[in-house]
Order: structure tokens, then sequence, then C-alpha cells
């Protein structure tokens, strides 16, 4: 008799597990998507596009007030000091 408690909580361990399990499914299901076509050509269009100043033989030098990675401070300022 005491091996009847332990088949029901098993089956309730598998039923939790696989409502678990379909409510993941639905949720991937439900996840917006597009064909891969389209993405790629987002992609080009993206690269095509966006400058890359760490790229400068396919965009050319980029002015320094245009570059991201150019230190905002002064000329001849550091932004370590050494002691």
């Amino acid at each position: 008799m005491n091996s009847r408690p332990h088949k029901q909580s098993m089956s309730e361990l598998k039923l939790r597990r696989l409502t678990e399990h379909n409510q993941r499914l639905r949720e991937d299901l439900a996840r917006p998507r597009i064909r891969v076509s389209e993405a790629s050509a987002s992609l080009i269009r993206y690269c095509k596009t966006t400058k890359d100043p760490l790229v400068p033989s396919v965009w050319g030098p980029v002015p320094r007030a245009d570059d991201p990675y150019q230190s905002q401070g002064g000329a001849g300022k550091g932004c370590c000091t050494i002691q």
C-alpha cells in the first residue's frame, strides 16, 4: 500500500514537467519570427549604411570629432596618473 502514494507523486511530477514543457513550447511559438531572407537583407543593409571607425580601409579615415574611440579629453591630457 505504500507504493500507491509514490506512484501518484511520480505521476504528478510527470504531469508538472509536461505542463512546464508545454508552457515553454507555447512561449517559443508566440515569439515573433521573420524569414531568413528578410533577416539577411536587413543585416546587409545595416552593414552597408553603418560606418565602422575600426575599419578605415573600407570607410576611409574618420574625422576626430566623429570618432567614438577618440579620447574626449583635451590634447596632451591623459586619463591616468602614474605616481
